[in-house]
């Protein structure tokens, strides 16, 4: 059995329903999810003229591998409508893999830890919340230590449980 850390986000059409959907997909598609974080609101990042995002995190429990997670993520996305236009875009839904057991996974379609963990508070607030302790494989520091010394000061508000 795998533990897989999955972030779902998105800012076009309702988002609540948007994110409800990705987490049944989830179950149906990946694995049984074990926990789930509050939705948080943030500012979009990257490219501020657009919507804020919703976002959320899911600790999924999968038989699949790597590869075929991140395989059935991008059908996942394909099925909800997201649209690949620029980078970071407006999007109906996007499905990020941020962990993989404590995985090193450097190919040319998946990177795992995902590289931008560090950098981004609307990743790290709800990682925090369902799993400080876990330490990054790559940095070798806690969630909650990357969350201390994290410099995106974008502002992540707990939306919903």
């Amino acid at each position: 059995m795998n533990i897989a850390y999955i972030l779902t986000g998105g800012n076009l059409g309702n988002r609540l329903i948007n994110m409800e959907r990705a987490q049944k997909y989830l179950e149906e598609d990946v694995g049984k999810i074990a926990r789930s974080s509050k939705i948080y609101e943030t500012a979009a990042w990257g490219n501020s003229e657009q919507p804020d995002f919703y976002n959320q995190v899911h600790i999924v429990k999968t038989n699949l591998s790597a590869q075929e997670v991140m395989q059935s993520v991008l059908l996942i996305e394909e099925k909800m409508g997201r649209v690949r236009t620029f980078k970071n875009a407006a999007r109906i839904i996007d499905i990020d893999i941020l962990f993989f057991n404590n995985d090193i996974i450097n190919s040319i379609n998946l990177v795992v830890p995902h590289p931008e963990i560090a950098n981004r508070r609307f990743v790290l607030e709800p990682l925090n919340e369902l799993s400080p302790q876990f330490m990054h494989p790559v940095l070798h520091k806690t969630i909650k230590e990357l969350l201390s010394t994290c410099k995106d000061m974008l502002k992540v508000t707990p939306v919903k449980n």
